[in-house]
C-alpha cells in the first residue's frame, strides 16, 4: 500500500516509533539506540521524546516541534523505498525518510559512529 505525502504527514509518531525499536532490536540493536539516534536527529530530550510519543503528535509537528534539527542530517543520503534521498522536495517527508535512513543503518550493523556522522 502506498502511503501519500500527506499522510505521513498525519500519522503519528508514535504508531511508527515501536516499529523502529522492533527493527533494530530484530538485528541486535537497543532501544537505546533509536533514541540516540532520535536525540541526535531532532534535538529532543528523553522527556520530551516521552511526551511526543504519549500525546500521539503526527510527523508534521514532530519535526516542527524539534529543538534542533541537527544540520549533519544533510549529509544523509542515499534511497530508501526505492527514492533518492536528495531528490524528495516535500521537507516533512525528507525528514521522516532521513530518520528511516538512520534506522535502517543501526539495523544494517553500522557503528553508530558512523550512523551519526561523526
Amino acid at each position: 500500500m502506498k502511503v501519500s505525502n500527506e499522510q505521513m504527514h498525519r500519522m503519528t509518531f508514535a504508531s511508527v516509533y515501536p516499529h523502529y525499536v522492533k527493527k533494530a532490536e530484530k538485528k541486535g540493536r537497543k532501544k537505546n539506540d533509536v533514541d540516540k539516534i532520535i536525540f541526535w536527529l531532532t534535538g529532543f530530550s528523553k522527556k520530551e521524546l516521552a511526551e511526543v510519543i504519549s500525546n500521539g503528535t503526527d510527523f508534521e509537528n514532530f519535526f516542527k516541534k524539534a529543538p534542533s534539527l541537527n544540520d549533519a542530517r544533510h549529509k544523509i543520503t542515499g534511497s530508501i523505498c526505492g527514492v533518492k534521498i536528495q531528490e524528495i522536495k516535500d521537507p516533512v517527508v525528507k525528514e521522516i525518510r532521513y530518520l528511516d535512513k538512520l534506522i535502517d543503518e543501526l539495523a544494517k550493523g553500522k557503528p553508530m559512529e558512523k550512523i551519526l556522522r561523526v
